[in-house]
């Protein structure tokens, strides 16, 4: 019996030392915090920007179930845009992407991730270079400038020599043009201002302009200058040039009402962007083309890389991007017409 007793005691021993040291049920905490998703504050200089629209839905579909995006707009207003980084900061944003409203802003932005040792993407708005020189952890997405201008001025040239029978009005072997110009001191609007034209010079076709004028992006605005300059101009005019694509939208707004693109009745239409809207205008042939502004890769690299800053990787791990010497990647443009339309459609599926 004794005997017995023991062996009963020592097993009751064993199973009960066994149930003590066998670990308590863990829950999967440690795991969701190593794999959350990074938390990345994203501001757009304005919603309502028909060009920024893209690039947000873009910068949504790249940072879907890879980022937590805390979305702001900042209604072209600096001074909310600051406070805006300032909650996302607070927050808990482990890297922040910003279209600039003012690019001279860039610095106010680079001292506040500066002091949290925050990574920063600033984006469509080009900040000066030596904003982004002193900040390691600054960079930007974006195009060349000039690019879009260079290519604008070549597709007007190329549809010129093919048309100008018919579209040089008074036969003076001249472009009698209007331009459209976006938000002055916008890098962009000035270098499309300028290099538009001055490759139409460069190529031997001479220029006259009967007017100029900022409609800041805004295709209400542009109507009111078209509407305007054909009230003074009417019969002189032979080209409108915009700096982007919503302009040429409210451009033509104006010139419908004019009675053009209705028989013979024609005025060729140039933008930027290549927009859906555009798009639409070009195949009806009320547009004679415009510069694909690539919102969608623009919206990809820009996630690309705040995501890489977010996880503490180089911005550029496994991406297809490369940063310049200005610490930017470009995205490239493209001139489209109707030949090459598809091309534009394509970036925005």
């Amino acid at each position: 019996m004794n005997k017995k007793l023991i062996a009963t005691v020592l097993a009751t021993a064993l199973v009960l030392g066994g149930c003590a040291s066998k670990p308590a049920p863990t829950t999967n905490g440690g795991d969701s915090a190593s794999s959350a998703k990074p938390k990345v504050g994203v501001t757009i200089y304005k919603y309502d920007d028909n060009f920024m629209s893209f690039v947000r839905r873009a910068i949504d579909t790249a940072g879907k179930d890879k980022a937590d995006l805390i979305m702001n707009d900042s209604q072209n207003d600096q001074a909310k845009q600051l406070d805006q980084i300032d909650t996302m900061i607070s927050k808990g944003s482990k890297s922040l992407a910003i279209n600039l409203v003012d690019p001279k802003a860039a610095g106010n932005v680079i001292e506040k991730a500066k002091a949290k040792n925050l990574p920063v993407i600033f984006f469509n708005k080009e900040p000066e270079a030596s904003a982004l020189a002193s900040y390691d952890k600054a960079w930007y997405v974006g195009t060349k400038s000039e690019e879009s201008g260079i290519l604008q001025g070549q597709l007007i040239v190329d549809q010129w020599n093919k048309s100008k029978d018919k579209w040089d009005l008074n036969k003076d072997g001249k472009i009698q043009y209007v331009l459209l110009k976006g938000e002055p001191g916008h890098p962009d609007a000035e270098a499309r201002t300028k290099y538009s034209v001055q490759t139409i010079k460069d190529k031997g076709i001479g220029v006259e302009e009967l007017a100029i004028d900022t409609a800041m992006w805004d295709s209400a605005k542009a109507t009111d200058k078209m509407d305007a300059w054909l009230a003074k101009n009417n019969g002189k005019i032979e080209m409108v040039i915009c700096n982007n694509d919503a302009m040429a939208l409210g451009a033509i707004a104006s010139l419908e009402k004019a009675g053009y693109f209705k028989g013979d009745k024609y005025m060729p239409v140039v933008g930027v962007d290549a927009i859906p809207d555009a798009l639409t205008k070009i195949e009806a042939g009320e547009m004679l083309g415009t510069v694909l502004n690539d919102a969608k890769n623009q919206g990809q690299a820009t996630m690309d890389l705040a995501i890489n800053a977010a996880n503490g990787k180089d911005v550029l791990t496994g991406t297809k991007w490369k940063l310049d010497d200005k610490k930017a990647v470009r995205v490239p443009y493209v001139a489209i017409t109707k030949d090459n339309i598809n091309t534009a459609k394509d970036a925005y599926k």
